[in-house]
């Protein structure tokens, strides 16, 4: 639908990087279809096809994931980098993932966060998509004059599993209570139905975003690590304290 004179300008768009086909959806799905359902354009890439994983073909974890974003209101790309398992921190790939950034021009970018104590590929993805929203700012970059320089409003990470959390940075909360919003995150997860089959997925995630909703005196919610203090304009973007205890 285009704006008409007088609507707001449309959000720019959420960047969701995920390092094998369901990260994205078990860590930060929820968010995702929060902001779709807000009328935000999310875009998630994939940088393996599961190759490595006990269960499910390449194939399957690809079918699945073209499922779960369909039902998040997202789009969806692969990237081939090192393969599964395979991942290292290398400028050749931080620079690729800024070329990502500054073709889809995001507002938001997720990705894994850096904590170690997690699948290897989550934390070194992490560190690259940090190394990427730096490096799609630079101008001088060769493999990038193709492009124009972009800079990122905000880069949060999301944590797929609790010893993914890290302990030294205070998270964001967002409220996915909303009907639609949680029964969308859960399709998505379910979608992943290779990996729902081996091990309760879904009902950790639930369990996890639960706890933090009953923290903060909402339903449900899921939390955000901001890679560099967030700035406001004005205290009322501010929302509200999740103090209810």
């Amino acid at each position: 639908m285009k704006p008409t004179p007088n609507s707001p300008p449309e959000p720019a768009p959420l960047l969701a990087f995920g390092a094998h086909p369901d990260d994205i959806e078990f860590g930060g799905g929820g968010v995702v279809a929060q902001e779709t359902r807000h009328g935000r354009a999310a875009h998630l890439v994939v940088c393996s096809r599961g190759e490595a994983a006990t269960h499910g073909s390449p194939a399957q974890r690809v079918a699945e994931a073209e499922k779960a974003a369909a039902l998040l209101g997202a789009t969806l790309e692969f990237i081939e980098l090192d393969g599964d398992s395979h991942l290292e921190v290398r400028a050749a790939h931080a620079i690729r993932l800024a070329g990502v950034i500054r073709r889809v021009r995001p507002g938001i970018v997720l990705a894994p966060s850096l904590v170690e104590n997690q699948h290897p590929d989550h934390a070194r993805l992490g560190t690259l998509v940090r190394d990427a929203t730096r490096l799609a700012r630079y101008g001088g970059v060769a493999e990038l004059r193709g492009s124009p320089p972009y800079e990122t409003g905000l880069l949060f990470y999301y944590a797929v599993t609790p010893e993914a959390e890290p302990d030294n940075v205070t998270p964001v909360l967002v409220d996915v209570s909303a009907p639609e919003v949680l029964a969308a995150w859960t399709a998505a997860m379910e979608a992943h139905a290779s990996q729902t089959s081996a091990r309760a997925y879904v009902e950790l995630q639930l369990a996890r975003a639960r706890l933090r909703g009953l923290r903060a005196g909402i339903g449900h919610a899921i939390a955000l690590f901001p890679n560099d203090p967030l700035v406001l304009d004005s205290l009322t973007q501010a929302g509200r304290g999740a103090r209810r205890f």
